[in-house]
This record gives structure tokens, C-alpha cells and sequence, in this order.
């Protein structure tokens, strides 16, 4: 027998935390550049050769940075928290597959990156619903239309605010809130698909394996166990 995959309930559970881990690093860094970003910013850019203003200046550049590392540590901790989901939801909705290529290519790749990953998304969905009325596939792809949009707008978002430059980094409330409308959007597209059953029957903790033959035939074991295929005696050999 071979064990069936894990459903991926945990590697959504690290996948939510992480957005919330993320979320908190940015918003700290709001805070920074709301109450000493642009003095920052100032005084940076009046520092001269001056030892005693860059000695005064340690402080808030040593914090500064701290914050820019975590919130870019955190950033690549939600992006592999959130790709090793997509791959182990994949692997359990559709039995047999092992492969993740495909996966991480549409979402690494640039300018795939703008376009496949919703659509690798959808597809999940539909191999795990199988067919539906129309009415629940609109909800889905308005759902997945408003998540990927809002991921593209954070996205803009981060370049325009980079281009004022109203601090050091430019980063602000608008960009906090955009950022958490994306994670609130893809966090629902994972409760959707987590609320699928795989495609197939999965019964129990094994899925069923064994060397397909004519001499071969399915008994019932507990709930526990899956179906065991055993061969068959000469005297159950089916006549003519």
C-alpha cells in the first residue's frame, strides 16, 4: 500500500500566519516613515562631512534598516510558505501528480509571473469541483479577478511610492492597506479550494496500490486501511 499525500491544511495554516507575520513587519515600517522617515530623509540628504551629525544619525538608520530586513525576510517567508501550498494542494487534489515545475515557473518567471498564476489557481479549483452551476463559478472568478488585481495593485502601488520618495522609502498607509486587501483576497481563494474534497476517492489514511491483473480482486478492510487487492485462487478463477 502506498500512503495517500497529506491534505495541506497545515501549509495553509503557515501560509495564513505568514501573511500576518508580514503584514506586522510592514506595518511597522509605516509607522517608521510616518514619524521619522522624512527626517530622516532630510538629514540624510544635508549630511556632510560632518562626524558628529552622522554619529547622531546611527539610531534611526540602525532601526531603519532592521525594519527594511525583516519586512523583506518576512516577504520571502510568505512567498514560500505560499508556493509550497500551491504545490502540495496540487499534488492532493490531483492524485499522481509530483511534479512542480510548472508551478514555480509560472509564478519565478518574468512576465509569466503577471498572468499564470491566477490561471494555475482556476485550474486547481476546477479539478478539485469538478462541474458546477454557472452562478458559483462567477462568485469564483470574481473572487479571483479581485485577488490577483489587488496583487498587481500593491504591486504599482510600491513603484509609485517609491517615485514620491515622501520618506525614505516612499512606503505608507496606502501601501499597507492595498497589501492587506491582497492577503485578505488570497487567504479566501485557499479557504475555497481547502474546502474542495480531492478529485478521486481517497478512502481512509492509504489510498489504494497494488499491480493491476486479471488475477486479482478487491476486499473490504476497516475504515482505517484502504481496499488491498489479493490474487485470486484457482478455484476462483471465473469458468469459461
Amino acid at each position: 500500500m502506498r500512503l495517500a499525500p497529506p491534505p495541506p491544511h497545515r501549509a495553509a495554516l503557515a501560509v495564513h500566519a505568514a501573511f500576518l507575520v508580514h503584514l506586522a513587519a510592514l506595518a511597522g515600517l509605516v509607522i517608521f516613515e510616518a514619524t521619522r522617515g522624512e527626517r530622516l530623509a532630510r538629514r540624510l540628504a544635508l549630511l556632510g562631512a560632518d562626524a558628529s551629525g552622522r554619529q547622531a544619525l546611527v539610531g534611526d538608520v540602525t532601526l531603519f534598516a532592521v525594519l527594511l530586513l525583516t519586512v523583506a525576510a518576512t516577504a520571502v517567508i510568505a512567498a514560500c510558505a505560499y508556493l509550497t501550498w500551491l504545490v502540495r494542494a496540487r499534488r492532493a487534489s490531483v492524485p499522481g501528480v509530483r511534479g512542480s515545475g510548472g508551478v514555480l515557473a509560472g509564478w519565478l518567471v518574468p512576465g509569466l509571473n503577471l498572468i499564470v498564476p491566477p490561471l494555475l489557481v482556476d485550474r486547481m479549483w476546477r479539478e478539485t469541483r469538478g462541474r458546477l452551476p454557472a452562478a458559483r463559478r462567477r462568485r469564483w472568478l470574481a473572487l479571483l479577478a479581485a485577488w490577483w488585481l489587488a496583487w498587481l495593485g500593491a504591486l504599482a502601488s510600491v513603484g509609485a511610492g517609491f517615485a514620491a520618495r515622501g520618506g525614505v522609502t516612499g512606503v505608507g498607509l496606502v501601501q499597507l492597506a492595498v497589501f492587506s486587501l491582497a492577503a485578505l483576497l488570497c487567504t479566501a481563494t485557499i479557504r475555497q479550494i481547502a474546502r474542495t474534497r480531492p478529485a478521486g476517492p481517497r478512502p481512509g489514511r492509504f489510498a489504494p496500490y497494488a499491480e493491476a491483473g486479471h488475477d486479482a480482486r478487491v476486499i473490504s478492510l476497516p475504515p482505517l486501511g484502504g481496499p488491498v487487492l489479493q490474487p485470486q485462487s484457482a478455484g476462483d478463477q471465473p469458468s469459461g
